[in-house]
């Protein structure tokens, strides 16, 4: 067990990022095992043939035989939403010293694979040069595997955090952790992480909590060493909604009443979602989309909220009384 020690001060820090390079280094491990998440197969299967010419051996080998990574991979993100150049610039300049403690750390008790080899011959040269092939094999995947895909794993874990903030301002940090994953428990002040390989407390010491939503994490995942700062990045809410279209089950007399494009949307909004993503989900036009909730927000069966740029709209009582989907009142 992994446990994150907060304070006041920490609790009053805990944020959200947005980690492009957190998420392309936790796909790897879907890569290499497919048996680790059916929900990620349909994404496994378009990228495996767009990686011809990537050195694939040094890719698969920074994945430890227990799953673990190594921690300079996925610096902790310095603002809410960097760039995966920004990120990997970062990594970039990660010291000889840290590099080999975190190879040798992520793959501890089994020595380190022959691609990384080079973490073990004296000196800083050849340490220096294994780092930097791994950063030049991390954007080559990320931009034939991940970057096609970010703009829509990025709206989905946008829609995670907001329903992560309103759990937070209405049940504080115990109603934040309590639906997050069963292998989290919050007690006293302490974040608790079960079914981990590490055993260690981290006290934050004002340094707070950074929580990561990720795609392709299949459970909570903090760092390796002890000496990081307080980060997790954990599984997002809607993954299964991400490779295939979700299937909406619509009622013959609401699509009578409604038309089936407005009905398919009421059925998809029982959280508060953009327009940009409904499109996704129903593979329409985001243009299409708006004139429809434009008519269902005017006959009050969504309602919607700004957050930040974006505008979510979300079933309101009267449309979930219309649908079926909501409790009478």
């Amino acid at each position: 067990m992994i446990s994150f020690e907060l304070g006041v001060e920490d609790l009053a820090d805990t944020r959200f990022a947005l980690s492009p390079l957190y998420e392309t280094v936790l796909s790897l491990r879907v890569l290499r095992e497919p048996g680790l998440s059916a929900l990620h197969l349909p994404w496994r299967r378009s990228v495996l043939g767009v990686l011809d010419g990537l050195d694939t051996e040094l890719l698969m080998s920074v994945v430890a035989v227990r799953r673990t990574l190594p921690d300079f991979l996925t610096p902790r993100p310095a603002v809410f939403a960097p760039s995966f150049e920004e990120e990997l610039a970062a990594v970039r300049r990660t010291p000889p010293d840290l590099v080999r403690r975190d190879l040798l750390a992520a793959h501890a008790p089994d020595p380190l694979p022959a691609p990384l080899l080079g973490a073990l011959a004296p000196g800083d040269g050849p340490v220096l040069a294994l780092r930097d092939a791994l950063c030049a094999v991390l954007h080559q995947y990320w931009e034939a595997a991940v970057r096609p895909m970010w703009p829509r794993m990025r709206l989905l874990l946008e829609a995670d955090m907001t329903y992560r903030a309103r759990q937070l301002a209405m049940g504080g940090a115990r109603l934040l952790f309590a639906d997050m994953h069963p292998n989290l428990r919050w007690q006293g002040g302490v974040l608790h992480i079960g079914q981990m390989i590490s055993r260690h407390r981290v006290v934050a010491s004002g340094r707070g909590l950074l929580l990561v939503p990720s795609v392709f994490a299949h459970k909570p995942a903090p760092p390796v060493s002890p000496q990081e700062a307080p980060t997790l990045a954990y599984p997002s809410r809607g993954v299964a909604t991400l490779w295939v279209r979700e299937p909406v089950a619509d009622t013959a007399a609401l699509v009578s009443l409604l038309g089936a494009p407005k009905a398919r949307l009421l059925g998809l909004l029982d959280e508060p979602l953009p327009t940009v993503e409904l499109a996704r989900r129903l593979g329409v036009t985001a243009s299409a989309v708006s004139q429809h909730l434009g008519v269902l927000y005017a006959t009050g069966l969504v309602s919607r909220a700004r957050h930040g740029r974006q505008v979510l709209y979300r079933r309101s009582p009267l449309g979930d009384r219309l649908s079926g989907s909501g409790k009478p009142v």
